[in-house]
């Protein structure tokens, strides 16, 4: 891009003067020039995720990972490609070959020993190829992290327990906006909008912590009567996500320099007069579904594994792929491990754009809550591959 600029340089001598007539039509011509508005800047290309064949060597800390603790994550995406058929596209367009190029890879994954890293590192060195990522000319991105939730409720209302947690409503899908259905917003949902339309799964105690919840996606109800149920995403209304953080920011509650989620959740729960007037302003509400066995489930249809399940933007990177994460923890520490693309989120948007699960509980909430870094990842796919990016070379792709 080239920028053109005008400059008035302002120096009197060595200027010869002109004839009357000549120096008023160049005073027309400059005037025009300068009253002339700048033309608007380029509007931003879209955002393209690029990939560069590179050695496992150029991967940071790529020694220093206990690489065997990721492997019980892949063997549950190896699981559920397992079951693909053998032509289904592994991603968006097929960016992770088809479900065939994955059956020697996940084959020779249950030959490595539990715990041994060294046999990890040979097997993720033999049979994939790592990739750099890049967004145009950016390598990093944001990483956040997130965790699942825990809230104390009833399956029936009363007392304490007087926020519901509602199913999605029958013959509601699973994303309204792009079946062109415009459904009720949150506040309209919180004024009353569904009762008697839908079921309520479960009674919870606290407004915030539901609301979170809703952000988090999934959660453990622990039960008035002793008993611990697990409820999984089922759907959205449709409506655009804003941030809760971004929400108290603007209207002047907390300052930029602090809008960790422990933050927003100690003020809304401070404040429970306002609380429920600026959560409305967040349009996007969630459904449940009771989950049975282990979880919570991700968007790739497996249980998370905390620490090592990464949440990611699909349109750019394919589930249950591996990827080589190069970011820092929220106290500072280097953060460089294996992850597993195993999850999505509705703030996880771009190329280069990660959500770290923590697991469950308050000491994962506290570093989900805090944890916002700047980052890049690596993907690793089948040296194998057919379809359309069988051919990758160092050269970078466009994705």
């Amino acid at each position: 891009m080239t920028a053109i600029a005008f400059r008035h340089d302002g120096r009197r001598s060595g200027v010869r003067l002109l004839p009357r007539t000549l120096s008023a039509a160049l005073l027309l011509v400059l005037a025009a020039c300068v009253s002339r508005p700048s033309p608007p800047p380029p509007a931003p290309g879209p955002e393209r995720l690029a990939l560069t064949a590179v050695d496992f060597d150029a991967l940071p800390g790529w020694r220093d990972d206990t690489l065997a603790e990721a492997l019980p994550a892949l063997r549950k995406s190896c699981e559920r490609i397992a079951a693909m058929p053998p032509g289904q596209p592994v991603g968006r367009d097929g960016r992770g070959g088809v479900a065939a190029d994955w059956l020697a890879p996940c084959g020779a994954l249950r030959a490595v020993p539990e715990g041994d890293n060294a046999a990890a590192r040979m097997y993720f060195e033999s049979w994939f190829q790592p990739y750099r990522t890049s967004n145009g000319d950016r390598v990093d991105g944001l990483f956040t992290g997130y965790y699942q939730a825990e809230l104390h409720g009833s399956r029936r209302p009363g007392g304490h327990y007087r926020v519901p947690l509602y199913e999605r409503p029958e013959g509601l899908p699973l994303d309204p906006a792009a079946s062109g259905i415009s459904y009720y917003s949150r506040a309209e949902i919180e004024a009353g909008a569904l009762r008697g339309k839908a079921t309520e799964l479960l009674w919870v105690d606290d407004p915030v912590d539901a609301h979170i919840l809703q952000i988090q996606g999934s959660g453990r109800i622990i039960l008035d009567d002793g008993t611990v149920v697990q409820v999984g995403y089922n759907g959205s209304n449709g409506r655009k996500f804003v941030g809760l953080g971004r929400i108290l920011l603007d209207h002047g509650k907390i300052t930029a320099a602090d809008t960790t989620m422990q933050t927003v959740r100690a003020w809304l729960k401070s404040h429970p007069a306002e609380a429920p007037t600026l959560m409305d302003e967040n349009p996007r509400y969630v459904f449940f579904r009771l989950l049975s066995g282990d979880g919570p489930v991700g968007a790739a249809g497996v249980v998370l594994t905390p620490g090592r399940s990464l949440a990611v933007d699909p349109h750019f990177v394919p589930l249950d792929v591996p990827v080589w994460l190069d970011s820092t923890e929220p106290d500072g520490r280097l953060l460089r491990r294996m992850m597993v693309a195993q999850d999505t989120g509705a703030a996880i948007k771009g190329p280069i754009r990660g959500d770290v699960f923590w697991g469950a509980g308050e000491a994962a909430f506290d570093k989900a809550g805090r944890m916002k870094s700047r980052g890049s990842y690596y993907l690793l796919l089948p040296r194998r591959r057919s379809g359309m990016f069988a051919r990758l070379t160092p050269a970078e792709t466009q994705l």
